[in-house]
Parts: C-alpha cells; structure tokens; sequence
C-alpha cells in the first residue's frame, strides 16, 4: 500500500511539474532537452541573495544573481561583474572595474526600457542593505573588514578593508555580495524574496512554493563560453520541491531528474559497490562525479561544561585517537571521503598540520585507564546528533566502549540541535563545516575566543590565547607563505588540545543522466548550470 501511494505521489508531482513548466509558455511547449530539472527536498525558503544561508537557497540564487567575483572550478578568483581589479600594496584598498555591458533582468519598475545598466553605486546600494539593520540579513558578517565602500567612478568601486585580509576576494565571491536594483527591492520590501530581480543567466519566472520553481534562460546574459557562444545553454531550470528522498530517487531512475547531489544512507548500496564505484548495472544510465569538498564532519565538545571527562585533555584525545577513521568510512559511507587524519583544515586547502592523527587503541585505553586512576571516576558522556548520523555515532559509541569511554547518544531533530549546539546545552554534538570561502582562515575561526557561540561560529568555547594571538597576527599577513605557516601552527594546536573530534573531509558526489553535458564539480559543491546542455 505505502509502495503504491509512492508511486502515486510522484506520478502527480510529474504532472503538477509539466504543468507548471508548460503554463509558463504559452506560445511553446519546451523541449525537456532544454530544461534542466532537479529536486530540492530541503525546500528553498527566499530567492533574496541578502537570505543565500544555506545550499538550498543559494543553488537557484546562483543562476539569478551575479557579483564583482566568482571562483572558477578549481576555486580561483575570476572576473564576474569585475572586469578586473587592482589591490594596493598594503592589502588595503581593492578596485574594481565593472564590465559596461551587464543588465538586470527585465521588469516594468525600471520604466519605458524595462532594464537599464549595472553600475558602481549598484554595489553602494547592495553593500548597504547587506548592512541594514532592518533587512536583518544573516550575511551582513561578510563586510566586518571593510571598512567604507563608494562609487569613485560609474564603473569603478572601491572598497577600503580595516585590516590586510588576503582572504576578501574569495569572500566577495559569496552570493550574499550579489548586485541588486534599488528600483525593484524598494518596491516589494520583503517580498523582494519572491520577486527577484538580478543579472544572472536565468531569470526568474514563477514560484509555487513547496510545489515548483521555474527559471528561464536570460537571453541578454554577458558571459560567454571559450568559443563565443553566449551563455547559458538551456532555456529553462524547473525545480521540484518533493520532501521525500527515496521519491526524489525514484524520480531520477525514471529519468524524471537530470541529477542528484549527495549520496543518502537510503540508497548508497543500490548505487555504490563497498569500494564506491558505480555498481555496473547503472553505469550505461549514470554518470557519476566525486572529487574532494571543503566539508569537515566532526564531533564538538562543548568545554565549558563540568563533566570532568571533557575537561581531561588524555580523554579527549583518546576519543580522538579510539576508533578507526578509514574503516568507518569504508563500512558506513561506501569509501565516500577521505579520514580525517590532518585535523580541521580539510583536504585541499592549505594549512593542514603535518602530524597524522593516527588510530591507537592501546595507548587510548592507556590514557582511559590512567583518567580512572587519578579520578576515580568512570568517563561517561552524551553525544547528540540527528537521524542523518546515527549509523556513524553509533559507531563511535560501540568503538570508543572498547577503550572504557561510556558514550550515551541522543537524537535531535536537526533544527533543534542547531539550536541547542548554539545555546551550549550538549556535551558532545555531531556537526560539519563546510567552507563559505576558500581558505582555511574560514575553519580556524570556530576556534577564535572572540567567536564564542551564541554570537558566532565557536561552539566549542575553545578558548587559547596563544591560538588567539596566532589568528590576529595571520589576519595582517599579506604573503601567503606565512599566513599558510600560521594555520599550520594553528591547526597542530588545536589537535593537540582537541576540542573537537575530525571524523572525515567529505567528497562532492553527483549522479547524472548520461544526457546531460557540461556539469562541474567543485570544492564548495555550488551548482552551475550556464554551462550544462542536453542531447
């Protein structure tokens, strides 16, 4: 019955999604070889980049919006709306000179013309609404270094930072510095979130929220591929928003999707082999792409807490150094991901320590023994996670019993373990970090005492001062080589006071139909589509 109610629900979602996609052409139905077509079972709460706080909304906010930068695959910064950019020798001053060909979509609020020019007080505008107070956005943090900002030309911008900062271009690069129209975002106010108005290469077209979202190709995009064609390729992204991932599955073997992003405990064994390749009976169907992604999955342990287990530091590196990383990747995530074993720093950015944290369960038992001799107390801590990770923290709990930890789990909603984990109300939490910008200064500032959560990213209350002063001084260092040298130095702290246990640097994991072409994958896994066609 459950089975055929299944099938039902995504035979009506295929339906509600031609229906949505062909009413918003009424001259044409759209050949499906040119609408690029995916579900997003997390829902998408706001197409406003001042709101782009998570991956859901920041994957159709990509296609809608542009800024002064963008990071190309290997995760460099390249000209966007910037044409191109000078930085003064003291690390201060950035300017940038916007291409003279770059429109905002089309809409009646813009007059006769229905669009005009992007130009540098566009940046003024949009910096300072990331600003206000009232639009309340999560992303106003991305400007703390600047310092002032202006229009010192029509197509020059100018940003002065307080502070050398070697990683704010990469910053910039974020979808929160898109370029908005004062025009449109005046007139809806809050409902700009459903009105969006950008430079991108789609347009918005219509949004039944929890239903469908649609975009359509802008035909006046400036972006052009290496052979001179313009971009984007396809006429249209139609998104679904079905909640369940098992029918988001079944809509991709139908061919319904054109691709998944990730890999789900649901249905790894029906994709993978125990090695991770691809099992054979799909691969004349499916493409799929992995490739390193600036993600830590971790354990934290909150340190202002009592317990005497956290505060023992042997203790916490015998949960460090208790179970095996590399064969809890190859029983649980099917060899998706790569140990833990060089800290936070993920693999792939610089910074990493060059000390291994090595499984040991002998000197781990060692420490154990010695924290209940001193002590006298038997180590007994709760770990709390979501449904997602409980094979994993369950895991750990079995393999850290063998060494005398007692771990007791818990499961939270993950809503409410966000929350809690931000309030301080667990002793040990399962969490990830995944990078907003490309270097390693975005993971060393979960340590920073100023940092401490709720305000910030600090959920451990790690608190160091000679991390602290190492952090200040690699925030004023302009020569890479020795910022990378002071992460080094930071990283191999924090793994020897290990407020956190590293469990595995993730992998961008796609499935594809073997008709699309085109798609990329990256370090930060953003989805681009400009680039993806169909046969």
């Amino acid at each position: 019955m459950v089975k055929h109610l299944l099938v039902l629900y995504c035979y009506i979602s295929i339906l509600i999604a031609a229906f949505v996609l062909n009413s918003c052409n009424t001259q044409k139905q759209i050949e499906s070889s040119k609408v690029f077509r995916y579900n997003e079972y997390r829902n998408v709460t706001s197409l406003d980049p001042a709101f782009s706080r998570n991956p859901q909304n920041i994957w159709p906010i990509n296609q809608l919006f542009n800024g002064l930068v963008q990071l190309n695959k290997k995760l460099e910064v390249v000209p966007e709306i910037a044409n191109s950019w000078t930085i003064s020798s003291d690390g201060l001053t950035y300017v940038f000179n916007l291409r003279e060909d770059v429109y905002f979509h089309t809409s009646p609020l813009f007059g006769p013309n229905e669009t005009r020019k992007v130009v540098a007080d566009d940046f003024v505008y949009s910096f300072d609404r990331l600003k206000d107070p009232k639009i309340a956005s999560p992303g106003g943090w991305v400007l703390q270094q600047v310092d002032e900002y202006e229009a010192t030309e029509k197509n020059i911008f100018t940003i002065k930072l307080k502070n050398p900062f070697p990683a704010f271009l990469g910053i910039l690069t974020m979808r929160y510095c898109s370029v908005v129209p004062k025009e449109i975002t005046s007139h809806f106010g809050e409902n700009f979130r459903s009105n969006p108005i950008g430079t991108g290469p789609f347009y918005f077209k219509r949004w039944d929220e929890n239903v469908k979202l649609v975009l359509r190709k802008n035909n006046n995009y400036f972006e052009q591929d290496p052979k001179g064609q313009k971009l984007p390729y396809l006429e249209a992204i139609a998104i679904q928003f079905i909640p369940d991932i098992q029918s988001e599955f079944m809509l991709f073997l139908q061919g319904k999707l054109d691709f998944i992003n990730s890999l789900d405990a649901s249905y790894k064994d029906e994709l993978l082999n125990p090695n991770g390749n691809l099992k054979s009976k799909y691969k004349d169907r499916v493409n799929m792409l992995r490739g390193p992604y600036l993600n830590t999955e971790y354990i934290g342990i909150y340190l202002d807490n009592d317990n005497p287990a956290i505060q023992s530091k042997n203790i916490r590196k015998a949960l460090n150094i208790g179970f095996d990383r590399k064969l809890m990747i190859s029983y649980l995530r099917n060899n998706i991901g790569y140990p833990s074993k060089k800290g936070f720093i993920p693999k792939g950015l610089p910074g990493t320590s060059e000390i291994d944290i090595n499984y040991d369960p002998n000197f781990a038992r060692k420490l154990v023994y010695d924290f209940i001799e001193e002590t006298k107390i038997i180590p007994k801590l709760k770990l709390t996670t979501d449904s997602n990770y409980l094979d994993i923290c369950e895991y750990l709990q079995r393999e850290l019993q063998k060494i005398g930890i007692e771990i007791k789990v818990e499961v939270l909603p993950t809503a409410s373990l966000r929350q809690a984990k931000s309030s301080g109300k667990l002793e040990l939490f399962r969490a990830s970090w995944i990078a907003d910008y490309p270097d390693a200064e975005n993971y060393l500032s979960l340590f920073n005492s100023l940092n401490f959560s709720p305000k910030g990213p600090n959920y451990t209350h790690f608190s160091n001062q000679k991390f602290d002063k190492l952090y200040q001084e690699s925030l004023n260092l302009v020569s890479d080589s020795l910022r990378i040298k002071k992460y080094e130095e930071m990283n191999a702290l924090i793994m020897s006071e290990n407020p956190i246990i590293p469990l595995y640097y993730d992998q961008v994991i796609r499935f594809v139909q073997k008709n699309v072409y085109g798609m990329e994958i990256n370090p930060i896994n953003q989805l681009v589509i400009k680039n993806i066609w169909k046969k």
